[in-house]
């Protein structure tokens, strides 16, 4: 198995939104995403794709679902994504999400450090973040990096009227970050063992 970490493409939407709507209510259209992909000039689109090993054989259950062509050939798969804007000196992660089959296994602080590191790659003054109130296990990974509540949005999400925690991380000094922020990013790529091609390569809507 392999991760790689990458900008989201227009192929991709389908799996993306087929996730966000099991994380989200109410989700993000299929249009919304083509038009951040393809049509904006400040986002940033990031999706981590989880691909089978191909000389690692199948199972015999897998074997059989993919007999019926229930499973894609490539065994790819896209298990979390995210967005990015970023305007003038400010930075803001607009959606993140793993899938459900894949949340507990620390793939949502390789999105969310990604898109960290393009953040300060950009030379944001700051990133800005909403969180649900009730979200403790995301908002303990905000703080992880450096994220502080700086005040709370009423009624913010729609489907059941809910606060959110308007959360900041300040890039008071862009090379005092870094230097402790390229370690942290160092190790996670260490244990998780991604492709980092999101913050090293320009983007594709291919």
């Amino acid at each position: 198995m392999s991760l790689t970490l990458r900008y989201m493409r227009l192929s991709d939407i389908p799996e993306v939104s087929a996730i966000d709507r099991m994380a989200f209510d109410p989700p993000w259209s299929p249009r919304s995403y083509q038009y951040e992909v393809t049509e904006s000039n400040y986002s940033h689109m990031v999706v981590l794709e989880k691909t089978s090993d191909p000389d690692k054989p199948k199972s015999s259950w897998r074997r059989i679902i993919g007999s019926f062509g229930m499973l894609p050939e490539s065994d790819s798969v896209i298990v979390g994504y995210g967005g990015l804007w970023n305007i003038v000196d400010e930075a803001h992660i607009s959606t993140i999400a793993t899938h459900p089959q894949f949340r507990g296994r620390g793939w949502g602080e390789v999105l969310l450090a990604g898109m960290i590191r393009r953040a300060l790659s950009l030379n944001a003054a700051y990133l800005v973040l909403e969180v649900r109130v009730s979200n403790v296990v995301a908002q303990a990974l905000y703080k992880k990096y450096g994220f502080e509540i700086v005040g709370t949005k009423a009624n913010y999400y729609h489907s059941n009227n809910e606060d959110a925690y308007d959360m900041r991380l300040y890039f008071h000094n862009l090379d005092t970050y870094r230097a402790t922020f390229e370690p942290r990013y160092e190790a996670l790529l260490a244990r998780h063992r991604f492709v980092d091609q999101y913050t090293t390569v320009r983007p594709s809507a291919k």
